[in-house]
């Protein structure tokens, strides 16, 4: 029935961002514009906060389109993670070749996303994660994370976190 009325070609209001249907108002465009800026000016960890049904997944699939093409993304869309699991999941989203040996050690596997990291610092790419629903991801895997976004050059971070939350009141606390 409203199909018709509002000349609707889909279903509004999907569970599923649709990028199509971007909207700038309330703000949206203004907080991509403000992603945009942070992540491609050095800011090592980004913080995205806003209430179930706000648009956090959708500006964070724009920040994917709008993003310069020397910057490689990670999504990680699975928060509930141990610390060798997390890092065996950015270097499979990386591509990064990882051997059981590699794996089965986390020193080997640290030592492999910091060396693939620091390959595409020098040829000048950066890489940004985005963690959906950090808030439900266990203290010790965020801060896994962080000591990743701690690996720098003499100029600058080579690793960026974006990080996705529902409500700011259920983040963690790490007092």
């Amino acid at each position: 029935m409203y199909f018709d009325y509002y000349e609707l070609k889909r279903p509004p209001f999907r569970v599923t961002p649709e990028i199509n249907s971007f909207y700038t108002g309330a703000d949206r465009g203004a907080t991509l514009r403000a992603l945009m800026y942070s992540i491609s000016h050095g800011d090592a960890i980004v913080k995205l906060v806003g209430e179930v049904g706000s648009g956090k997944t959708m500006i964070c699939r724009m920040l994917e389109l709008k993003l310069p093409a020397n910057i490689d993304i990670v999504y990680l869309g699975n928060p509930r993670l141990s610390p060798d699991n997390i890092l065996q999941a950015i270097a499979f989203e990386l591509e990064i070749p990882i051997s059981n040996h590699e794996s089965a050690s986390r020193i080997m596997m640290l030592k492999s996303l910091q060396e693939h990291l620091l390959k595409k610092h020098m040829q000048g790419r950066q890489v940004v994660v985005f963690v959906e629903e950090a808030q439900c991801m266990p203290l010790e895997t965020l801060e896994e994370i962080r000591l990743l976004s701690n690996l720098e050059t003499q100029d600058r971070k080579s690793t960026r976190l974006n990080s996705s939350h529902t409500d700011i009141s259920r983040m963690p606390s790490s007092a």
